[in-house]
């Protein structure tokens, strides 16, 4: 018999604080995104339902039945890869894009968000791991990258996001978080965005207590959180 949500919520919470404490940082200093991408619309409001308002979806196929029912509940991130001809779909819906990796799509986010007055939370998606598999800038390039969007003022770059090697030791993806954070404070020290980077989006189900060790300001968790429903 597995666990029920609320069972997964408090495992979860204590997970979470036990990760703080042993850092030295404060609870509140780490966000939970709830990632419903292999949940049901049930699920899903039963996740909002329980105090967990940040929602995470990767695809706009699958998210949009939740969104339509739901949308007005929680604030809804996007995190996965974004297609550059599915911004219209997110555009003023997500109120956080996780996955911005490109000039098009930074072209094409400012396009639509500012025809309909929006202003887009955006984290840019840097591949520290090298994988060919992840998506993101290599993060040599992420400077140059703010540089090149700097002019695109409907778009506010709040953090940066990575995805680490999936690890049987999550020990391992240590130096993937640390590297995020230290490329995160070598782009402040530039002055390349207006306000400060002050956000790291990083740490999934298998290794998100090594991440926020590291720094991380949002967990993105979806199977250890939420479970995993077949046909979802």
């Amino acid at each position: 018999m597995g666990l029920t949500l609320q069972e997964r919520i408090a495992e979860v919470e204590e997970r979470v604080s036990r990760a703080c404490a042993a850092s030295g940082r404060e609870r509140s200093d780490v966000k939970v995104i709830a990632v419903t991408k292999y949940v049901s619309l049930e699920t899903a409001a039963a996740v909002l339902d329980a105090g967990l308002m940040d929602i995470g979806e990767n695809r706009w196929q699958d998210a949009a039945h939740k969104w339509n029912v739901l949308g007005d509940k929680g604030t809804w991130h996007f995190i996965g890869h974004l297609q550059t001809n599915k911004v219209k779909d997110v555009i003023g819906k997500f109120q956080y894009i996780h996955s911005l990796d490109r000039m098009s799509l930074a072209e094409e986010l400012n396009k639509k968000a500012s025809a309909t007055g929006q202003l887009v939370e955006v984290f840019v998606q840097v591949n520290i791991s090298g994988e060919d598999s992840k998506f993101g800038l290599p993060p040599e390039a992420a400077a140059d990258f703010l540089r090149g969007i700097a002019g695109l003022d409907r778009l506010k770059v709040v953090g940066l996001m990575t995805m680490a090697p999936h690890e049987g030791d999550s020990e391992l993806t240590r130096p993937i978080f640390r590297r995020l954070r230290e490329l995160r404070d070598e782009l402040n020290q530039l002055g390349l965005t207006a306000e400060p980077i002050t956000e790291l989006s990083m740490g999934m189900s298998n290794d998100f207590e090594v991440a926020i060790q590291e720094g991380a300001t949002w967990v993105r968790l979806g199977t250890v959180l939420v479970g995993h429903e077949e046909g979802s």
